[in-house]
């Protein structure tokens, strides 16, 4: 029975650990991307016109 507990303990602060990360992670801006670059494949771009004189 005291083995459930310590593996309850252990899953616990694991996953308490794995929730700070990712909070840390959001706070930081780590997950901030507006234009991705899964979607940038979608438009043409436009070529740059290059005059030569």
């Amino acid at each position: 029975m005291s083995v459930i507990i310590i593996l309850m303990i252990a899953s616990i602060s694991i996953a308490a650990l794995f929730l700070i990360a990712f909070l840390w992670g959001v706070k930081s801006g780590q997950f901030e991307d507006d234009f991705s670059p899964s979607s940038r494949i979608l438009f043409e771009d436009k070529p740059a016109s290059t005059k030569t004189v």
